[in-house]
């Protein structure tokens, strides 16, 4: 026992500021509004890991940040995005070597299942800018209605090309970079969230929505 230990006048372990050998169990002298603590030594494998762990992250600190030896979180990402974004690009090309205005007026807006698909995409997408009639307004009650951020889809009009392509074009690559928009909103380039299958499927909607506008021939 060390000098400065005394013994424990309630019978339990011995009074020390610290334990000093293995095994060892003190009650601490010091005393915070009734309360005391106990003291022992950490078994050794624990303080091994414990040592070790400080090591270790010292050493892959210094290599990690120094000596550039492991791949940054940043760069993995970064990596990861190249390749969507390239798996992107090709299922993009892929898809405009099938498309052009006849075979989205001819095959896609006259296949019901791809009508339907496209108006499933319309509706969890594109309501909330171009309503769910397609009129770009909602309404309130009492004769009264709100018009939305997006364009009428519904009015005849196709403010940036009234071809079917032109419109595939539009919801891929959103609202040219040289126009103010509508209001000062401007549409996003969905062609960065839905793929090129689901934006066709989209275009097949609105042609089957609009016949008199993309009325095959015209």
């Amino acid at each position: 026992m060390n000098p400065n230990d005394s013994k424990n006048p309630e019978g339990g372990p011995p009074v020390a500021e610290y334990a000093s050998k293995s095994q060892e169990v003190v009650l601490r002298s010091h005393e915070y509004d009734g309360i005391q603590e106990y003291d022992q030594l950490m078994p050794n494998w624990w303080l091994a890991i414990f040592f070790g762990s400080i090591l270790f992250f010292v050493g892959y600190w210094v290599f990690y940040y120094n000596f550039g030896l492991f791949e940054s979180d940043q760069e993995a990402i970064g990596k990861q995005i190249q390749v969507i974004e390239k798996a992107k690009a090709a299922a993009l090309e892929e898809m405009l070597g099938k498309l052009n205005d006849d075979a989205l007026v001819g095959t896609w807006a006259t296949d019901p299942a791809a009508v339907a698909a496209g108006k499933q995409t319309f509706l969890g997408n594109c309501i909330a800018c171009h309503g769910e009639n397609l009129s770009a307004r909602i309404d309130a009650g009492g004769g009264q209605f709100v018009p939305l951020p997006g364009l009428p889809l519904n009015d005849g009009e196709w403010k940036y090309g009234a071809k079917p392509m032109d419109i595939f074009r539009l919801i891929n690559n959103g609202t040219p970079a040289d126009s103010a928009g509508h209001n000062g909103a401007k549409m996003a380039a969905w062609g960065q969230i839905l793929p090129p299958m689901q934006i066709a499927q989209l275009t097949a909607y609105l042609i089957h929505e609009n016949p008199k506008d993309f009325a095959k021939g015209e």
